[in-house]
């Protein structure tokens, strides 16, 4: 077999799989991907057994054929050489790479132990827009777990409820939650709950075009995402997903109007000085005003105050600033809704102008 791809196609294409390629040598096949040459068109696919994406490479072949090529090295390769990329192979256990001058043997393994692409039979499957799914990714990744012993928190929840005609999507790590709601897809009859792997979820967004449709395929084990001519596939966690909606605080009496920009750089002056690990800030909030307070026994203290829309009763209550600071980069808005109850119950955070992306974030004793 002898393939032909341009430099900068094979590199987009080597460095799109780089992060779903398994790194560790558990499974020798993993570091490799799978390439599928027709006589029409070809593709590469790569997986880490729990995610897996298949995309077109534009390339002239011989002749029909597999291959199943180290992915890292392969990338480095193409990322030096110049020119065209030249792939020979007569043995499946070897390829050489040619480009200009630059001559490479590398080995290989067999295609025959690649694994499988799964099944998605009896999947249900809907259309959305790619850049509205992208949204939803991006406002609640922060907020989910990695590596928590409670394993479904290390995903994102998507809940479709068509009675309700709403697409919910929601991350947490049981200290902090976002969630985010659009209309539901017309094309589902039937209420779904599964969970997407942050891994998956983070991987995902890359092939996410602004002005695109993605399909969404749901199945038994699986979902699959069809962005053009990529498939992106992943494996659900099982489990069931904490219930979102009793997080949710559903009448805090304290409501703060605050502008978002004096908010996060008030925060970010005062946990300079505050506890490396837990990142703690108290905030005091009087009328008209929002006062920061941190301290560390081994540097100082640090105070800032802004101004705020709130004439209520006084309180003192204590947050880790950097989930304040992740819930207020994802809030587009020039003014946010801080709500309150007191010092130990959930939090809220919204913006001013509808509740379909709202954070809770859980206080801390100070």
């Amino acid at each position: 077999m002898k393939l032909t791809a341009g430099k900068q196609e094979l590199l987009e294409k080597l460095s799109d799989i780089q992060n779903i390629v398994e790194k560790r040598n558990t499974m020798p096949v993993l570091s490799h991907f799978l390439l599928e040459a027709g006589k029409e068109e070809a593709h590469i696919m790569a997986t880490d057994l729990e995610t897996a994406i298949r995309e077109p490479l534009a390339l002239t072949a011989d002749n029909e054929g597999r291959l199943c090529i180290p992915a890292r090295k392969l990338f480095e390769i193409v990322r030096e050489v110049e020119g065209d990329i030249v792939i020979e192979s007569d043995d499946p256990q070897w390829i050489r790479v040619r480009a200009g001058a630059s001559n490479f043997r590398l080995a290989c393994l067999s295609p025959e132990d690649f694994p499988a692409w799964p099944s998605m039979e009896q999947a249900d499957e809907f259309e959305m827009n790619s850049s509205e799914l992208s949204e939803m990714i991006e406002k609640t990744i922060y907020s989910a777990g990695e590596s928590d012993t409670r394993y479904t928190l290390n995903g994102l929840l998507l809940h479709i409820t068509p009675d309700n005609k709403s697409f919910t999507v929601v991350g947490t790590d049981g200290h902090r939650l976002a969630v985010i709601t659009k209309e539901a897809p017309s094309a589902l009859k039937e209420e779904k709950k599964v969970i997407l792997p942050r891994k998956a979820a983070s991987e995902l967004r890359k092939f996410l075009d602004k002005d695109g449709k993605v399909s969404v395929l749901i199945g038994k084990n699986h979902i699959l995402f069809k962005v053009g001519a990529v498939e992106f596939l992943s494996r659900l966690i099982e489990g069931t997903y904490p219930n979102y909606m009793q997080v949710i605080p559903p009448a805090n009496e304290k409501k703060l109007t605050i502008d978002r920009e004096s908010f996060i750089r008030a925060l970010r002056r005062v946990s300079i000085m505050s506890r490396d690990r837990s990142n703690a800030v108290k905030a005091d909030i009087a009328n008209g005003v929002l006062t920061f307070t941190s301290s560390n026994p081994d540097l100082g203290e640090a105070t800032d105050e802004i101004a705020i829309d709130y004439g209520g009763e006084a309180v003192t209550i204590g947050f880790n600033a950097r989930y304040l600071l992740d819930a207020l980069g994802a809030i587009p808005t020039e003014k946010v809704v801080f709500e309150i109850q007191d010092q130990l119950s959930p939090t809220l955070l919204r913006k001013d102008d509808s509740g379909d992306y709202r954070c809770v974030i859980m206080p801390m004793r100070i």
